[in-house]
């Protein structure tokens, strides 16, 4: 397939998670990214286990599809290599604390005066301005301060963690990827850049349209478990007699019923779900019936059923149950040194076929020469750039 992106040019500057799951999203349907990465200090990802041929299976995951530039931009000539990029290369991502990339000479108002096109994209934690923009945080307390953490676990033990960083990659990722793209829509119109501002506390902060949007038009605030699904419904999970787990999500009539004749429920009414009190000797009557049997009997019982029930499975088990195991969800993508990786598949099918790279993350300043030579520096400027320690 000709991937939708081909043509795009961007210079990564992000590390860890929330950056790195855009830009492989992009680097997947076709964008050109190099990553720019300091090799004295390396994205904190490459030593995450397993590592396999020197890379982390992660780290290898997160930068598919990225050319890596080992550059350490405090050492001379550093900053000259990103302008000398900047002629081709018209969009950058960043992902350092606020004015970090401008004390390196490299901030949005002074590299648009090397190109006035340029599409500048900064993702952080409390976004560019504000009194919270030079403060440290991570995905539990961005969901904390967006509120969502307040009403998301039980009412016994407290705010619950995810298995998932849901700020990092739906408030950050997803949202610098949408961001980015509008502005480089835009710049094929208009020819004009962009400064794209992304915060993951707001993207967290949006999440919660649920709830808050009656919230915000004077209704009840919403608690631990008070919620048609946050655990204050039938809606949650069940421990079933071997162990493991069933997702009950009937929310609707004629799920809930369906979901009730399976479990030979009489004298229920699809009113009691919105009764708080009912609902709670309901979840207590149904934890019991559910913990009566072992999952696979569940799973066969409410087969074709209708009722918006599955098994809770493990990462070992769901690429090969359905619906994964027939959209293609894994996919073999060959590493540097040739070895085949399984990774998990760009999500988006487009009716031309799935989008995903060619090659895996690689070792930090892999194709430094390669990209080098693609802006015009000659071999004694090369061995100029490694004496004075800005490549490795």
């Amino acid at each position: 397939m000709t991937h939708p992106l081909k043509g795009m040019k961007i210079l990564d500057f992000t590390h860890l998670l929330p950056g790195p799951y855009g830009t492989m999203m992009l680097a997947d349907m076709g964008a050109d990214i190099i990553k720019v990465e300091n090799f004295k200090n390396p994205d904190l990802l490459r030593v995450l286990p397993p590592v396999i041929d020197n890379v982390s299976a992660c780290y290898a995951h997160l930068n598919r599809g990225k050319r890596s530039l080992g550059l350490n931009l405090k050492a001379p000539g550093a900053v000259e290599v990103i302008e000398r990029l900047l002629g081709e290369y018209d969009i950058i991502v960043e992902q350092f604390r606020p004015g970090v990339m401008e004390r390196l000479g490299l901030g949005y108002a002074r590299l648009k005066e090397i190109n006035s096109s340029l599409i500048y994209c900064s993702i952080s934690g409390y976004g560019q301005g504000g009194s919270y923009r030079e403060r440290a945080g991570h995905d539990i307390n961005y969901l904390a301060l967006a509120g969502v953490s307040s009403y998301s676990g039980k009412r016994d033990t407290g705010p619950s963690l995810s298995g998932i960083q849901i700020a990092d990659i739906d408030g950050g990722s997803k949202n610098m990827v949408i961001g980015l793209l509008a502005a480089y829509i835009k710049r094929l119109s208009t020819g004009e850049g962009e400064s794209v501002d992304i915060s993951m506390t707001d993207g967290a902060y949006s999440l919660t349209v649920m709830y808050n949007a009656g919230f915000l038009a004077g209704g009840d605030e919403p608690g631990l478990e008070t919620e048609l699904l946050n655990g204050g419904n039938v809606y949650d999970y069940y421990a079933t007699s071997d162990g493991r787990y069933l997702s009950v999500g009937p929310v609707e009539m004629k799920f809930f019923m369906n979901f009730c004749r399976v479990l030979e429920l009489d004298n229920i009414n699809f009113s009691d779900l919105f009764s708080m009190k009912k609902n709670q000797e309901l979840k207590e009557i149904i934890s019991k019936k559910i913990a009566s049997r072992p999952l696979e009997e569940w799973v066969g019982l409410f087969n074709g059923a209708d009722a918006c029930v599955e098994p809770v499975l493990g990462l070992g088990e769901a690429p090969d149950h359905l619906p994964l195991s027939e959209r293609g969800m894994v996919f073999a993508i060959k590493n540097h040194e040739g070895r085949e990786l399984k990774q998990i598949s760009n999500p988006i099918l487009f009716s031309s076929g799935r989008c995903n790279s060619g090659f895996t993350g690689v070792t930090v300043g892999r194709h430094n020469r390669e990209i080098l030579k693609g802006c015009s520096y000659t071999d004694d400027e090369i061995e100029r750039l490694h004496a004075a320690g800005a490549v490795n």
